[in-house]
């Protein structure tokens, strides 16, 4: 939905969310209430203070609270239906509310009990004519003070069994109206010590939307009043944004919008159940960024993939599906493997060793591990170290002395293991864990 502005202005009246009648579930408390729509697929429709005026945008079913998927093939057709040219980009994507032809995704199941809501959907492929996804959605609402706390899932049950790349994945895609124009997020090395937040800068190209690193894991959008919907991601500082038209009232089913959405990459296979969490915070830019400060990470990051990717994915590599059964098993395919962790801030010098443990069976007696600074789109030429491995198949323990590295300085935010220079067949790689320590063990 990050790419929809454009299109959905030219949309006509009728193309309004009213096109569909809401069906709505709530949930409130002393401070505030959030409000889901049967109708589409229990997508959040409403989010205010207690007594106040709704803040979410419901222009039209790409906009509310809502979760959105990515996969290949692109473009994506089904039943011999083609997308719109203007959608061909997209590929395969399921959204909760429903399509671009004003069809409501069906929702299966939901509960409310007063302190939690549940809904579950089949969602739409938003770029074509009511077709369902071959998945389930499911969410889970509960309210805390100003905070709406929500995991979400994907159920996968795709009939095409192809193990696309990763895609950046919305998690989740937020629309506020037009009164909430500022957005905000924190993108400076030292998190939760109350340094000055900033304004994102507004995009250079025709594109309303730009990209950004929130270290303190939160953004917002903000009204002249300093008010407003903060979007907080534990363990994940990835985000895009931006507001689109002109700064307004606060109308539900006006096309002026701001957009907030949690980014990762992430593959999706066609049988993966994949979940996550985020948080909604109504209120001001203190209180946002108090409710994230209880998420600052207190370890440095560790991935064990015992039963899933952690996050990672990979270029010129692929494993052998999902489900993951204690390791990643990679079989390098291309002129350039590689493997590439989520994106997560820690800083060099609490960090002087990475522990891989793994089996390489490629061939070769080394492999290389690049780092990526908080203040650079990608590795620079000296952000790496070449480290020795043994390529006999087996499981071993690797210690890489990353405080003997000039270059690994200050802030980092991702890793890249390049395993072998280039895939041949029979190589695999088998990696049960990576994670960052204080001192070499």
């Amino acid at each position: 939905m990050m790419r929809r502005f454009f299109i959905m202005v030219l949309a006509s009246a009728a193309a309004s969310s009213n096109a569909v009648e809401p069906r709505m579930s709530y949930l409130e408390n002393e401070e505030i209430k959030v409000g889901v729509d049967l109708n589409l697929g229990g997508a959040i429709t409403w989010l205010s203070a207690k007594n106040g005026e709704n803040r979410v945008n419901n222009f039209d079913f790409g906009r509310q609270i809502q979760l959105s998927y990515f996969s290949g093939p692109v473009p994506f057709e089904f039943g011999g239906q083609k997308p719109a040219e203007h959608w061909k980009h997209i590929g395969w994507n399921p959204i909760q509310a429903g399509d671009d032809f004003h069809h409501g995704s069906q929702t299966t199941e939901h509960r409310n009990d007063g302190r939690e809501i549940y809904v579950k959907c089949i969602p739409l492929q938003w770029p074509l004519n009511h077709v369902p996804g071959e998945c389930t959605l499911e969410s889970w609402l509960n309210i805390e003070g100003s905070v709406v706390k929500a995991r979400a899932r994907l159920v996968n049950q795709r009939s095409d069994k192809t193990q696309y790349p990763a895609r950046l994945q919305e998690l989740p895609a937020l629309y506020a109206n037009g009164s909430f124009h500022r957005v905000m997020s924190y993108t400076g090395d030292r998190p939760f010590t109350n340094a000055a937040a900033q304004t994102m800068s507004k995009s250079t190209t025709k594109h309303p939307w730009t990209f950004w690193l929130g270290t303190e894991q939160w953004s917002a959008l903000l009204d002249d009043q300093g008010q407003g919907i903060g979007l907080v991601t534990p363990g994940r500082i990835w985000f895009t944004g931006g507001f689109a038209g002109k700064p307004g009232k606060n109308d539900t089913h006006a096309t002026d919008t701001g957009y907030l959405a949690g980014q990762a990459l992430e593959i999706l296979d066609h049988n993966i159940v994949h979940e996550f969490q985020y948080e909604l915070v109504v209120g001001s830019l203190d209180q946002i960024r108090a409710r994230a400060k209880t998420h600052a990470p207190s370890t440095l990051p560790a991935w064990e993939f015992t039963k899933d990717r952690q996050g990672w994915h990979y270029r010129d590599l692929q494993d052998r599906g999902w489900p993951i059964k204690g390791m990643l098993d990679l079989l390098p395919h291309g002129p350039d493997p590689q493997l590439l962790s989520p994106l997560q801030l820690w800083r060099a010098e609490d960090s002087s060793v990475l522990i891989i443990e793994a089996a390489f069976q490629t061939g070769e007696r080394q492999a290389t591990l690049y780092w990526r600074k908080l203040d650079s789109p990608a590795p620079g030429p000296e952000d790496h170290t070449i480290f020795p491995v043994q390529s006999d198949g087996e499981f071993h323990r690797y210690v890489v002395k990353l405080s003997e590295c000039p270059s690994y300085r200050g802030s980092i935010v991702q890793l890249r293991l390049d395993p072998v220079s280039k895939g041949k067949a029979d190589d695999f790689v088998r990696v049960k864990s990576i994670r960052l320590a204080k001192e070499s063990p």
